[in-house]
């Protein structure tokens, strides 16, 4: 599992590891069991502070997707991925219509969304 963090994100830095380990749960990459770096490791690696990796860690713990065991570290759920999905699809949906109201804003029609859309999906 590799994880980047982008400077140019609108996103905290706690918030792209969170995004990022969410996926690698929800892509299998991450299995149920499996142990994650340290928060110091995962901090070390990342170049970023403790309290960042703490934090993205407690948010993960608060949905149960990794579960601390005392003296050992942090370790991935068996977690319920359609649940999982589901939320990552509502906030994608969220953030889509976001965007097409800024689209709406520029003065872009429905075709021209779609177009630029169906370009970028052909990349």
């Amino acid at each position: 599992m590799n994880i980047v963090i982008s400077t140019n994100s609108s996103l905290a830095i706690y918030e792209q590891i969170v995004n990022q380990l969410k996926n690698a749960i929800l892509n299998h990459e991450l299995k149920a069991g499996e142990a994650l770096p340290s928060i110091r490791m995962l901090a070390g690696s990342l170049e970023v502070s403790v309290i960042t990796t703490k934090r993205a860690y407690e948010e993960l713990e608060k949905e149960n997707l990794i579960r601390s065991v005392a003296g050992k570290g942090f370790y991935v759920c068996d977690t319920n991925t359609d649940y999982l999905k589901e939320k990552q699809y509502m906030m994608l949906e969220k953030k889509m219509i976001e965007l097409l109201e800024e689209c709406k804003k520029a003065g872009m029609k429905k075709s021209e969304i779609l177009s630029m859309t169906k370009e970028l999906l052909n990349e």
